[in-house]
């Protein structure tokens, strides 16, 4: 007989958080450090989401989710995790861009960056701080007609360079274009500005590990293999979920899926006002990407002077259309070296990351998507020799990931790997005025991708969910308990 993922699972929930991506793990601890009793329930065989890892024979494990995030994910996980994960974030030194306008090496904080756009690019100095300090100061409620494209030509007209300098690694981080509003860059840039880039060191496997621990020690109910079919509403409530064939109430419910799945698939648009589906409907979502995932043989090695990002193109000019073409002119190299993973085998692995379009891989036959990955694989390599030459030969393990292979693993809408656009994120915060006690904290808006955004979306989702239960269902204290 198949195994029973929900064996000893309980009938009623206060709070049941389906997906166990960064937001969704971060709102179970938050909701069960508070006393509430949280069922978590993640489709797939492991936790993250897109911050998880896979492993393959002779002893390679590659992270799948992003090698740098911003300084103020040790704050979060220092507050809203734990010590031990807090104390595991490290600084990325060297950020590399290489294109054919220029070559540089970066620490990737304000100062650098002030420094090479004064001495490097010729900016005035006013001009460059006036920037920052406007970048510093967007919020979540400014203004949003004015787009990022604007923001560049208002301080850097007709600099192609600065544009590229500024703009290429926040399209990586969270796949901003220059078409979106101005603040959905701001925000993220000025995070990553204040002190620079960030990895987990450890690997990402430790960190869910770690997570998994601190929640099992907070009561949280995990379950794995546990795919939801249904958010059942009654009398504009949440009422419960259908999962493995089992009903389970509950009193909310937070939604880590992808928002548009959320709306259209978990809860159904019949459940919501004309008015707010047309809304929904209209949100677009964001780019997926494509990955190439190398492990050098054992006993060979990386320059460190390579970098830990490397920010590569042939294209003449930054364009978000040459950034999701299929003819790829930009890439990303994340070099992880032994000492991502002290505790690990001395591997040296490098992941090519590249934004892309699901409708460019959704549609082709079998034998043509099997070409297309092996063309992807072939074509990273042509470049990556540049940077490390003769790799092939020093390969030990390549295989390629397609907006497809998210899309199956994570169920996320045409592979989306950053979620939504900016108005995403206004629909997502209006899910509870439409059904009382349903939420969604993955990843939306832009602002709220990327680890950091997600971890912070999940915090806000869950003291939002918390505010919610004690209004509704206040949990019995220590005077009203019977004896």
């Amino acid at each position: 007989m198949p195994k029973d993922f929900l064996q000893g699972a309980k009938s009623h929930y206060d709070v049941i958080v389906i997906g166990s991506g960064l937001g969704g793990l971060t709102a179970a601890n938050v909701l069960a450090r508070e006393g509430r009793s949280v069922l978590l329930l993640e489709q797939h065989y492991k936790l993250g989401g897109l911050a998880t890892w896979f492993k393959r024979p002779g002893g390679h494990l590659f992270d799948i989710s992003l090698h740098g995030f911003p300084h103020g994910m040790i704050k979060s996980c220092r507050r809203y995790w734990t010590n031990e994960i807090a104390d595991s974030i490290i600084q990325l030194h060297g950020v590399r861009f290489d294109n054919p306008m220029f070559s540089l090496t970066t620490t990737f904080d304000r100062n650098d960056f002030t420094k090479l756009l004064v001495e490097r690019f010729g900016v005035e100095g006013t001009t460059v701080k006036a920037f920052f300090d406007t970048a510093r100061g967007m919020n979540f409620y400014d203004d949003q007609t004015m787009t990022t494209g604007e923001l560049f030509q208002k301080f850097f007209p007709g600099r192609e360079d600065v544009v590229r300098l500024l703009m290429e690694p926040i399209t990586y981080a969270n796949g901003s274009t220059l078409e979106d509003p101005a603040i959905t860059y701001g925000i993220v840039f000025s995070n990553f500005m204040a002190k620079g880039v960030f990895t987990f060191q450890g690997g990402t496997d430790q960190l869910v590990k770690s997570m998994q621990q601190e929640m099992e020690r907070n009561g949280v109910d995990i379950r794995i293999n546990s795919l939801v079919d249904k958010v059942n509403v009654a009398g504009g409530r949440v009422k419960s979920v259908s999962v493995n064939g089992r009903e389970i109430t509950t009193d909310a419910v937070v939604s880590n899926g992808n928002l548009k799945g959320t709306i259209f698939q978990l809860v159904g648009a019949d459940k919501f006002d004309r008015d707010f589906v047309e809304q929904a409907n209209a949100v677009r979502l964001n780019n997926s990407s494509t990955q190439v995932y190398m492990a050098l043989k054992p006993g060979e090695t990386i320059d460190r002077d390579t970098g830990d990002l490397l920010f590569c193109s042939t294209a003449p000019l930054f364009r978000t259309d040459l950034l999701l073409s299929r003819h790829i002119t930009s890439r990303t190299f994340s070099f992880y070296y032994p000492g991502i993973r002290p505790a690990g085998k001395p591997r040296y692995l490098i992941v090519s990351s590249t934004n892309a379009n699901y409708d460019d891989w959704a549609h082709l036959s079998p034998e043509e998507y099997e070409l297309s990955k092996q063309d992807l694989i072939e074509d990273t390599l042509n470049h990556l020799e540049k940077y490390v030459p003769n790799c092939r030969e020093r390969l030990d393990h390549v295989e390629a990931a397609t907006p497809l292979t998210f899309e199956h693993y994570t169920r996320h809408v045409a592979g989306s790997s950053f979620g939504t656009k900016f108005e995403g994120l206004a629909v997502s915060r209006a899910l509870p005025e439409q059904i009382a006690g349903l939420y969604h904290a993955g990843s939306c808006g832009i602002i709220m991708s990327g680890w950091l955004g997600t971890i912070n979306y999940g915090v806000i989702v869950a003291n939002d969910v918390l505010n919610y239960l004690s209004k509704a269902a206040p949990l019995p204290t220590p005077a009203t308990l019977s004896p």
